[in-house]
Formats: C-alpha cells, structure tokens, sequence
C-alpha cells in the first residue's frame, strides 16, 4: 500500500492545516494509481493508494473515506465485491463511490451502485473536475 498525501506542503500562513476530504484510490496498476491520485490532490483531496482487494477491506474496516475511485479488476477481492461492501456498510453510507473500468458492459451493470462510473482510458482533468464535483460542502464557519 502507498500513501501520496498531499498535506506535507508547508501552511505559510501560521494557521493550523485545513483538513481535505480523504480519498482512497483503490488501483492495481501503479501507474494509473498514481496518475489518479494527482488529479485527486488538485480536485483538494488526500489520497492514499490501496493495490488490492483484500488490503482496501482492511483499510475500510478502519477509516472511513471520503471518496472510493475503485477499479473493477483487482487482485483478490474484486471491485464489484468492494462496493458490495461499502453500500452495505452503515459506517460508509456516505463515502462517495467512482468506478473505473474498461468493460463498459460491467459499468452499466453498476451505474446505479455508484456515484459515477469512468470508462477507462480516463483524462487527468476529466478525472480532477468529476472528483471536485464530489468533494463535500465546506462546513467551517
């Protein structure tokens, strides 16, 4: 598992650090995964990239995401049981959820279990502005 936060950035301003939404970047093929999760940080998440099935079950029996982009073909535990998992999940009922695949047949089987659905190849900005929509309402005063 590889974490890229992007909170390590200095605050010039003397003020204590804004917290970003976290975002889970749930992504087999390391080059998508980090290509992902740049265009997360510029949409103002925190990211933290999960290579597996099984170590996303683990993380998201701990931490409760933001946001899930989650790719379908994963090893050992599949994408498709990942959402299961997360809409049966009371803890996660508002954990917002972007599946990336390249079987279209398969997104339009789960447009309706998902926030959004992304056929792969996806573009970086598309990817930024789709995720930026799905970041939540600033509540600070």
């Amino acid at each position: 598992m590889l974490a890229i936060s992007s909170t390590e950035e200095d605050d010039m301003t003397g003020d204590p650090p804004t917290q970003k939404p976290l975002a889970f970047i749930i992504e087999d093929e390391q080059e998508l995964a980090t290509l992902f999760a740049r265009a997360l940080q510029m949409a103002e998440f925190d990211t933290e990239i999960i290579q597996n099935g099984s170590a996303a079950l683990e993380r998201l029996a701990t931490t409760i995401p933001t946001l899930v982009l989650l790719d379908l073909h994963l090893p050992y535990v599949s994408g498709f049981d990942i959402l299961h998992h997360i809409r049966a999940d009371d803890r996660l009922a508002k954990t917002r959820v972007m599946l990336a695949t390249a079987d279209p047949q398969m997104a339009e089987t789960l447009q309706e279990k998902s926030d959004l659905v992304l056929i792969k190849p996806i573009g970086f900005y598309q990817l930024r502005d789709l995720a930026a929509r799905l970041r939540p309402c600033d509540t600070t005063d």
